[in-house]
């Protein structure tokens, strides 16, 4: 079954009592039981609810993956990953993770003796300078967050597996349409479902996908134990949102190819951050592992001071500042005040997440609107 066929019909089934076409919305908290312990795999909501389980299995299909579990979250996702570790234990992570990653590494879970190490994951092979006998996980977004940065996942994926490590893969950016981390030795790929995958800025919500059955029992107890899920409500929207995705991830890739043509040749622009422009770092890698490259990009004026991209940012009129990304609506944001505000400055400065780096999420407009729109904001 093609992505197509399974982003409409992966893992999906009409209603057994009605016959609906539609997953419902099992608005239920708890089940009948025929006797004490005797149920039909269903007790409580928060250890399974039907509407949750059909998305689990819609987005364990469209990953190619045998394991679907849901959040409440994102970060919810990513703390049911870290959660799988131990006091002592390590985390070799990209140098320009999501800022709430970066949060819940060193903000929580290195206060409970589980130390992260951030490093350049653009040649993969930097990491094993890096591995020693107490890591645990290597966690990568790829592109990244929001450099776009990109990292080859399959020569990650030999490090990985040669030392025993798990690798986790934040594959938000690129979503199932463009990538999947699992077919080239990712053992656990997390999306903060809240962007691509429900697409229509009106959900929160997070997944992991694996393969390993012993993983997912461990997942599946972290999820069930700490609580952290999503309504059945949220889960419909999401349902909903994923049948379109091949057609939205296809428009943003044609918006975005369209945007990073125009700022790479403008003249105000310093850089443009796009995996798909032949001169960003490791192009050849992103053309290999992806099928298109996205409509998330960052770039920088050659005035490249905070007040040039605030002017910039509050001109726009199509573009909306707004947190997150991967809505049918573009967003234009500022990463050093906004979704990287947690890393320190001189960490940030580091790796290039600098004041005046702008970050766009292209939407599903006209193209020519948006570039018309980006013309006269930046002037």
């Amino acid at each position: 079954m093609k992505f197509a066929t399974k982003a409409v019909h992966g893992g999906l089934k009409p209603d057994e009592s009605t016959g609906a076409i539609m997953t419902p919305i099992y608005q239920t908290s708890t089940y009948v039981q025929k006797a004490p312990g005797e149920h039909n795999g269903y007790e409580y909501s928060r250890t399974l609810n039907p509407t949750r389980e059909a998305l689990q299995l819609n987005i364990a299909s469209i990953e190619n993956g045998k394991h679907g579990l849901c959040f409440s979250s994102g970060m919810g996702a990513i703390d049911a990953v870290i959660k799988l570790l131990s006091p002592g234990d390590e985390i070799v992570a990209n140098n320009d993770v999501y800022g709430g990653t970066y949060r819940i590494m060193t903000k929580v879970f290195e206060d409970y003796g589980i130390k992260p190490h951030f490093v350049d994951m653009q040649n993969a092979r930097s990491v094993e300078e890096h591995v020693n006998d107490k890591t645990r996980l290597v966690w990568l977004e790829t592109p990244s967050n929001p450099l776009l940065n990109i990292t080859d996942i399959k020569e990650l994926a030999a490090i990985t597996q040669a030392n025993g490590i798990l690798l986790g893969v934040d594959n938000t950016f690129a979503s199932p349409y463009l990538q999947n981390p699992l077919d080239l030795g990712a053992d656990i790929v997390m999306h903060s479902v809240t962007k691509y995958l429900g697409g229509h800025s009106d959900v929160v919500l997070g997944a992991l996908v694996c393969n390993d059955d012993q993983l997912e029992e461990r997942l599946s107890f972290i999820q069930n134990t700490c609580g952290a899920v999503p309504g059945p409500q949220d889960c419909f929207l999401v349902l909903r949102g994923i049948k379109t995705l091949h057609l939205r991830m296809q428009r943003h890739s044609d918006n975005g190819r369209l945007l990073a043509d125009f700022l790479d040749g403008h003249e105000k622009v310093d850089h443009v951050y796009w995996p798909g422009l032949e001169n960003h770092a490791n192009h050849s890698i992103a053309k290999d592992q992806m099928r298109d490259f996205g409509g998330m990009l960052s770039f920088t004026l050659k005035d490249n001071s905070l007040e040039a991209a605030h002017a910039v940012i509050s001109n726009t009129r199509i573009f909306k500042l707004a947190e997150s990304l991967g809505g049918v609506e573009s967003l234009i944001g500022h990463p050093a005040s906004m979704t990287h505000a947690a890393i320190p400055r001189e960490e940030r400065d580091k790796t290039g997440i600098v004041e005046g780096l702008i970050r766009l999420s292209v939407g599903i407009e006209d193209g020519e609107d948006l570039i018309e729109d980006m013309k006269q904001a930046i002037g």
